[in-house]
């Protein structure tokens, strides 16, 4: 089931400069490292603000926010997302602590994420 946001991600061409950007603009902004992963995100009121590289598939603007989800059970999560008509957009892929991250799309195209 689902239960909070966990993250925002916000596609920019240039991370660093956007980093120091929203530490301004969100404050409280606390910056935090994970270290395995040697990546620095935002924790803006115990919700991370992970700024991130635009690519190809995600581009910066107003298609570049990503609103992360936080299940319980991530495989039965995205089952359930994708039994409801969502399809797979991205990944999914393991990030810290034995985690799984993906993005989906509504079936008008939103995305969306989880992670679990």
């Amino acid at each position: 089931m689902t239960s909070s946001i966990c993250s925002v991600l916000i596609y920019v061409p240039d991370v660093k400069a956007a980093l120091d950007w929203y530490a301004l603009a969100f404050k409280p902004a606390e910056r935090r490292q994970i270290e395995e992963l040697s990546f620095e995100y935002l924790d803006v009121s115990g919700v991370r603000l992970e700024i991130v590289p635009a690519y190809a598939k995600v581009t910066s603007g107003a298609a570049g926010s990503v609103v992360y989800w936080s299940v319980d059970d991530f495989d039965e999560g995205k089952e359930r997302f994708m039994r409801a008509g969502a399809s797979l957009y991205r990944g999914p892929m393991q990030v810290e602590d034995h985690k799984q991250m993906c993005m989906l799309r509504d079936p008008w195209g939103n995305c969306f994420g989880l992670h679990g």
